[in-house]
């Protein structure tokens, strides 16, 4: 009879810890990375008929973002539109894009079709190697470390 009573009280404990175990929440998920649009709106940005945009998403209370708006600067020309997206300016596209880092420069055609990104500091070499690599592929050198 105690063995008996021994196992009720050890399967109810069983019971309970199984339950318990199922109703615990699953951890959250991690995060791998930051969100980069692979399709923009042209029409959302300076310039739309220009064959080639590269948008520097920003914050005013971001360090390094007026180092890279100012990289990205340069590469401005009849074919290629450099806009400064700046968050206080245009929370609006920000938000659209689901922009939760900057600096963040994208590289996107004339159809929008996002070609390239850079998210934290980017030299200016990063920078013209990308736009030359979407330009014209494999115009890079082989190692160069550009996309």
């Amino acid at each position: 009879m105690d063995r008996l009573l021994l196992l009720l009280v050890v399967a109810a404990l069983a019971a309970a810890v199984a339950h318990l175990l199922q109703r615990r929440r699953p951890d959250a998920p991690v995060r791998t990375g930051w969100t980069v649009p692979e399709q923009i709106d042209r029409d959302d940005f300076a310039r739309p008929e220009a064959p080639w945009l590269v948008a520097v998403f920003t914050s005013e209370s971001c360090d390094a973002c007026a180092a890279v708006a100012a990289t990205a600067a340069p590469l401005a020309s009849d074919a290629v539109e450099v806009q400064v997206v700046e968050y206080g300016e245009h929370r609006d596209v920000h938000d659209r894009y689901g922009i939760d880092a900057v600096p963040l420069v994208v590289i996107a055609d004339a159809v929008g079709v996002v070609r390239a990104d850079h998210v934290g500091p980017v030299s200016a070499t990063h920078l013209w190697g990308s736009l030359a690599q979407v330009r014209e592929p494999g115009s890079n050198p082989d190692g160069c470390g550009v996309v």
